[in-house]
């Protein structure tokens, strides 16, 4: 029977927030807005960005949304060409991948990142090749929508009851919930444990070690 274990990138598999939080700040200068808070930035990592930006920029018109967005991607391609992105995989994460890997786990990611981001980022960390599926914003509708969750399932095989969905957000635990999958938290990310828990995870992790005891146990 195959087992599919589904990550989050941002705030699950590496800490990119100090990127993030700046390309968006830069992205809203160059569109003339007032930067929104750190706080809030953070709390919408694993949204698709037009979905964010409606969240961050409300009052702006669909035109400036559109200029940050673009802006923001321009902005965090040229900081990963300059050789100047910092996206450093979380503690033991590494580590857990190939454990993973090696007991016949099948591997893949869901994330708001861009298809080229996503790419980037796992190969800078050598661990591509482990993942079946690598499922982002580009191609899906927005989390918490279950689309590219189910997409993950499609590409492994697997069904929702012999999957899990870790991630470090309410998008992501939402998501699981929709798609039918059990949902696993880290307490590492961008939102509180207890919007995890509120949100449908069966458990929260706070070490690497402890989540892949979670992924290892009874569903």
């Amino acid at each position: 029977m195959s087992r599919l274990a589904v990550f989050d990138c941002d705030g699950t598999l590496v800490d990119g927030q100090a990127a993030i939080c700046e390309t968006m700040e830069q992205a809203f200068a160059s569109a003339g807005l007032a930067a929104p808070d750190r706080h809030l930035v953070r709390r919408m990592v694993g949204l698709s960005l037009p979905y964010a930006l409606r969240e961050l920029a409300p009052h702006a018109t669909d035109d400036e949304r559109h200029a940050v967005v673009e802006a923001y991607k321009v902005g965090f391609r040229d900081l990963r060409l300059s050789g100047a992105l910092r996206e450093p995989l979380f503690d033991g994460i590494g580590a857990l991948i190939e454990q993973l890997d090696a007991e016949g786990w099948l591997l893949a990611v869901a994330t708001g990142k861009s298809d080229r981001g996503l790419h980037a980022c796992l190969d800078t960390h050598g661990i591509k090749h482990r993942f079946v599926s690598l499922q982002t914003a580009d191609r899906h509708p927005s989390k918490p929508h279950p689309a590219m969750l189910e997409a993950a399932l499609v590409d492994a095989g697997v069904s929702p009851a012999d999957a899990v969905m870790i991630g470090d957000t309410s998008f992501d635990m939402e998501m699981a919930v929709a798609a039918g999958v059990r949902a696993i938290g880290v307490s590492w990310g961008y939102h509180e444990a207890q919007e995890l828990f509120d949100t449908g995870a069966s458990a929260v992790a706070d070490t690497a070690q402890q989540l892949g005891d979670m992924i290892r146990g009874p569903a």
